[in-house]
């Protein structure tokens, strides 16, 4: 049943592959997805923006979730899932394929670039609702880049994006029980 599972997996992420080799594939695309991608090349875009909160005295300690959230799911993306999956990129598979970037040494799933992206634009759209779709979109561009650029299937992106969330969510429950705890040792100090 397992290798059953495995191989529609591989079935449906080939196809997915094959559709946007034939169909989406244009020399426009091909010079936008590379900045795209970059724009998630070690979290560059959401420690940008970290970074500017940090700046701003209100906005310090949002600054500082993002950047704790990206540490935290790095950790677990690409120190741990990628592996114990150990997952091989489909650029990897075929030789004949001509990539538009640097070729990615790291194992396939899940998809880095996606699970700090989706893990930063959920801190941030918790923070900043009005901005909310600005962040997921970022984060589903620098997704689907991943794909179209040919060194990820889509069920690494899609697991990216999954744990990405749940990254950030264990981050704020994280942050509260060590919250709660601070202000009940703080109210048993005083009473």
């Amino acid at each position: 049943m397992y290798s059953n599972i495995l191989k529609q997996i591989n079935i449906f992420d080939n196809y997915v592959l094959f559709i946007i080799n034939r169909k989406m594939k244009n020399k426009y695309l091909d010079k936008v997805m590379p900045v795209i991608t970059s724009l998630g090349n070690l979290g560059v875009v959401w420690l940008a923006i970290a970074v500017i909160l940090l700046f701003v005295e209100k906005n310090k300690s949002i600054g500082e979730v993002v950047i704790l959230t990206m540490i935290f799911s790095t950790i677990v993306g690409e120190g741990i899932i990628k592996h114990l999956v150990k997952r091989v990129r489909p650029c990897n598979q075929k030789n004949n394929s001509t990539l538009l970037i640097v070729k990615p040494i790291s194992y396939s799933f899940p998809s880095g670039h996606t699970l700090s992206s989706f893990a930063a634009a959920e801190v941030l759209s918790i923070y900043f609702i009005n901005y909310k779709i600005i962040f997921i979109t970022i984060a589903l561009l620098i997704a689907l880049s991943r794909i179209y650029l040919y060194v990820h299937y889509p069920t690494d992106v899609i697991a990216g994006m999954l744990i990405g969330i749940l990254c950030s969510k264990l981050i704020f429950i994280i942050l509260q029980e060590i919250y709660i705890n601070n202000v009940g040792t703080f109210l048993k100090n005083i009473l």
